[in-house]
């Protein structure tokens, strides 16, 4: 007879045979750049961080988590909805809004769940969500979930794009990352809001990895492009990149978040976020526009890692953003590359499938303002040894 641990340990055996299964290493933070991990004394040079900015370890986001000892509890106790709701919530809230240009906006617990819960609660059956086919597993996860027809297009393709939003239905809801998580690239997000206005189409952008470093005040990729609410209704994002924290937020037109506050079931149905985060998440926000030199400096790291990637014949994917994926093809010579450099003194991730699709595994290089010039040309002349030998 077969028990239900067989099943499960056949599946797992099938996942550690294609060299796909994922284990947890416990890591020390030492800076902003450099980690350890747990029970080893040598420092690993981190280039698979989200904090594109440097802010986790930045002593005024430090010293506002302190001032959180002045309240007598920590957790929210409830929902917000009933009776975990504070000012602190709502003068976040105006803030995004206000750094956004957006009437209003909504904080969540994760991008994750803010995803999950949008989707949810705009569609339902009869509805159309169209999405790129890299977006964020959020993204696809949430149109899934939800109870309209989930349809992908092929990646940035305007023209197929164009062909599945124009299948008959009662509410058209068009989504995309903004910069893609796993390829670093960007979404073209203008061709795609005139292609949702002359549609009628709900266009939602997620920018998770775009905001607090693209555009001239930190606002992400709509403001890079020009876009505002009119264009682009709904924009969703996080504190768990640039902003060196944890958490999500939804802005947009004062009409959409009354809704979703009445629908978005992983918002109305969680418990509110701790007042220590909020107030972290306040100074975050604050720094962002306090210090673009931030955004400066990684624009030049980027920079420079790609001339020197390109001297060295590196196989880049074409980005210009902190997400700088160097292909490699199969899982285990992922994670051999990744064996190697951490040898060597680095820590770069390798990203298999399902992340992304099969055959296309990769060390996904992540920037920092943080890094320094030198940490850039070691880890490039690092690679350039196993991946173009001389």
């Amino acid at each position: 007879m077969t028990t239900w641990r067989d099943v499960l340990d056949r599946r797992l055996q099938h996942h550690r045979e294609q060299q796909l299964e994922r284990q947890l290493i416990a890591f020390e933070t030492l800076d902003a750049t450099r980690i350890r991990m747990a029970g080893t004394n040598r420092p690993l040079v981190n280039f698979s961080s989200n904090d594109y900015l440097g802010l986790r370890s930045h002593p005024k986001l430090i010293s506002a988590a302190k001032i959180t000892t002045d309240f007598p509890v920590t957790g929210a106790g409830a929902a917000r909805l009933i009776g975990g709701n504070h000012p602190l919530h709502e003068q976040l809230e105006s803030e995004l809004a206000t750094f956004f240009q957006r009437d209003a906006a909504m904080l969540f617990s994760t991008g994750y769940v803010a995803n999950l819960s949008v989707l949810q609660a705009l569609c339902r059956r009869g509805d159309v969500i169209v999405q790129d086919r890299l977006c964020h597993a959020s993204l696809i996860d949430g149109g899934r979930l939800a109870d309209g027809k989930l349809l992908r297009y092929r990646h940035r393709d305007i023209e197929h794009c164009q062909t599945l939003l124009e299948q008959t239905a009662k509410l058209r809801v068009l989504a995309t990352d903004g910069v893609f998580s796993m390829d670093g690239d960007l979404a073209p997000v203008t061709a795609l809001a005139k292609l949702a206005r002359t549609l009628d189409a709900l266009f939602m952008v997620d920018d998770a990895h775009g905001i607090g470093v693209l555009g001239e005040t930190g606002s992400g990729l709509l403001e890079h492009a020009g876009l505002s609410q009119t264009e682009v209704p709904l924009l969703l994002g996080t504190f768990g990149k640039a902003f060196g924290l944890a958490g999500a937020f939804v802005t947009g037109s004062q009409v959409l978040i009354d809704y979703l506050r009445n629908f978005a079931r992983g918002w109305i149905y969680s418990t509110a976020t701790p007042l220590p985060l909020v107030i972290a998440q306040r100074a975050a926000l604050q720094l962002v526009q306090a210090e673009p030199e931030r955004r400066w400096q990684l624009q030049h790291n980027i920079a420079y890692f790609k001339q020197l990637a390109e001297q060295r014949l590196l196989p880049l994917l074409a980005s210009d953003t902190a997400i700088q994926p160097l292909l490699v093809g199969s899982s285990a010579a992922a994670l051999q590359l990744q064996a190697k450099l951490q040898s060597q003194g680095f820590y770069v991730a390798a990203i298999r499938p399902p992340t992304v699709p099969p055959g296309t595994s990769r060390l996904r290089i992540t920037l920092s303002s943080e890094h320094q010039q030198s940490d850039i040309e070691r880890l490039v002349a690092a690679l350039a040894v196993d991946i173009v030998p001389a």
